[in-house]
């Protein structure tokens, strides 16, 4: 019998073993993601700016792209001796950014980003994200499910995680909005991820998580954006259905895309055959987004991605 909080999991001892070894993999380190015009001496002005303080250096991996003369790099360090406080990492690395020109980012990996998600009637998706949540995949926190709907409710409820419906009328999506933006800074969200969620953001609500809102599009973009996908792919007659997540922007699934999958169909497929299949890949694209987001693998530039390994 299933015990109460795990869910699809027959032994709730072996449950808890798997979540205790993986909280024991997770390493204290730093992760600092960089950008700017590519130059000789930048791997190099990183590393001894590192070295310097004792840093050892767990990862490192870079890109360069040709046609915008730019770099980026992400580099992880075990912060067991490194010698100098995160707190102070700024003033330091200061120097060295100016000189290069460089955008950058520095996350802790052991901190645990507080995630929000967004969902309307269908489940899948959520509860994918909810179980490789509470297996201890997901290094997060997921103080608030927010719907449009009811339906979700129960999964939420399954999970122990608050659900919060709010009602997202036709001529009263401002109010609705609003009510939202309060529950996320209440909650101190850093990103979202809109799990099917079927309603479109506006451009101020986006503007307050910029690269930071993750949404599944249930089609291998730029092909079928928008409403029904699956049915105008039926309709063409397509021999490969997909999957595509991407951070949100103001224009309608046109943002940065972080990953994609495909499954092949073929004419015997019906319209509910592209939809099956296609549920299987929104929730496997999704989950590797929210998790590369998570462990702080991703760099948006000129409105795509570099997905560091």
């Amino acid at each position: 019998m299933a015990r109460k909080g795990f869910v699809h999991v027959g032994n709730k001892v072996s449950a808890i073993i798997h979540k205790t070894l993986i909280s024991r993999m997770m390493k204290n380190t730093a992760v600092l993601l960089v950008s700017c015009p590519d130059q000789k001496g930048l791997v190099a002005s990183i590393a001894n700016f590192l070295l310097a303080h004792n840093a050892n250096i767990l990862h490192a991996d870079q890109h360069q792209d040709a046609e915008l003369n730019l770099f980026l790099m992400r580099v992880e360090w075990d912060l067991n001796g490194f010698s100098l406080p995160l707190e102070e990492f700024a003033a330091a690395f200061e120097p060295i950014a100016s000189k290069h020109e460089m955008t950058w980012r520095l996350a802790e990996s052991a901190r645990k980003p507080r995630l929000a998600i967004f969902v309307s009637k269908f489940d899948h998706c959520l509860a994918d994200l909810l179980y490789r949540y509470q297996s201890g995949e997901l290094h997060c926190e997921i103080p608030i499910i927010l719907s449009n709907h009811e339906d979700t409710r129960w999964l939420a409820d399954t999970y122990r995680i608050p659900f919060q419906f709010i009602a997202v009328l036709k001529n009263a999506k401002e109010e609705a909005e609003k009510i939202q933006s309060t529950i996320l800074h209440r909650e101190r969200i850093n990103f979202i991820v809109l799990a099917r969620y079927m309603q479109v953001l506006s451009p101020e609500f986006i503007r307050q998580y910029e690269n930071r809102i993750i949404n599944i599009h249930h089609s291998f973009l730029p092909a079928f954006h928008g409403a029904k996908p699956y049915h105008r792919a039926f309709e063409r007659g397509v021999k490969l259905i997909g999957a595509t997540s991407h951070y949100v922007t103001e224009t309608l699934d046109d943002g940065p895309i972080i990953e994609q999958d495909v499954s092949r169909i073929s004419h015997r497929d019906s319209l509910e055959d592209l939809i099956h299949k296609g549920a299987d890949l929104e929730k496997i694209v999704l989950s590797r987004a929210v998790k590369w987001h998570i462990d702080n693998r991703v760099l948006v530039y000129a409105n795509k991605t570099v997905v560091f390994d």
